[in-house]
């Protein structure tokens, strides 16, 4: 399941808090800050899609993540490398380098961290 941009964005919030109140929430957007009935409906959307759920304290809920940044991410990425670089890492590996203007030093840790997936996969 994805979640609409402004959800992610809220996600996002959340993911950093990794639990808050309404008022915290709103609190942690930036300008113009959108309306709380707004927070609310996404909130209510993104515990139907069980990203989200909360802790009823009195008339409050504090709301926290379901879901881990990392999983979903992951969840994301590879769902991208599927639909567009037909399911082939390598091209999307090849798209992004070619067309994301990494300087040489970045260049280099890529190197590095793909080097060390290939040291851990012979082990």
């Amino acid at each position: 399941m994805q979640l609409s941009n402004s959800e992610e964005q809220l996600m996002q919030i959340l993911w950093k808090k990794e639990k808050a109140f309404m008022k915290d929430l709103i609190e942690a957007y930036p300008q113009p800050k959108p309306a709380s009935t707004t927070v609310a409906t996404l909130l209510r959307r993104m515990q139907d899609k069980k990203f989200v759920d909360y802790v009823q304290y009195g008339r409050s809920r504090e709301y926290f993540p379901l879901v881990r940044k990392k999983d979903y991410f992951s969840k994301q990425v590879n769902g991208l490398i599927k639909n567009f670089f037909n399911d082939s890492a390598s091209q999307f590996a090849s798209f992004f380098t070619k067309e994301s203007n990494l300087s040489e030093n970045e260049l280099k840790d890529l190197k590095q961290l793909i080097d060390e997936q290939i040291k851990k996969k012979k082990l």
